[in-house]
């Protein structure tokens, strides 16, 4: 089993990958990582970060496993049907939305973090602004 280590500033956290629940999603992703990237509070979705991904070029991917309801540390893969593509990264409640209305993503991996780790993530995004993140594969 793989997963994914992401690594945001000076904490790092792994994810465990859903291989089996969004295959098609979870290879695209194997596709473009490593990611340097930045992480940043959402405007419409409630608690949660995301990270811009709309310069990757994505392949065509089906919705699988997919929830416009995240739980917290759900990471979703939006391919940008109605929006520009990103990645989720819920930590608290979380209705995922925006300008264009209520978008589902395809969950592909789960955060091993706990409420509150996600919490402070979330509210250090919204006092200080983006924050560096790194998303790399682990075998």
């Amino acid at each position: 089993m793989s997963s994914l280590e992401f690594e945001i500033e000076e904490r790092t956290f792994t994810a465990e990958l859903h291989e089996d629940k969004a295959p098609e999603s979870v290879a695209a992703m194997r596709e473009f990582l490593p990611l340097e990237s930045e992480l940043m509070h959402v405007r419409w979705s409630g608690h949660a970060t995301w990270i811009n991904i709309d310069e990757i070029e994505l392949p065509e991917l089906p919705r699988e496993n997919h929830t416009v309801y995240p739980s917290y540390g759900d990471i979703l893969l939006y391919p940008g049907y109605r929006n520009e593509q990103e990645i989720l990264v819920p930590c608290g409640s979380t209705c995922f939305k925006s300008p264009a209305g209520e978008l589902a993503g395809n969950h592909v991996a789960t955060l091993d973090a706990d409420r509150e780790e996600l919490r402070e993530m979330e509210q250090e995004t919204l006092r200080t602004g983006m924050k560096e993140v790194v998303i790399r594969l682990e075998e």
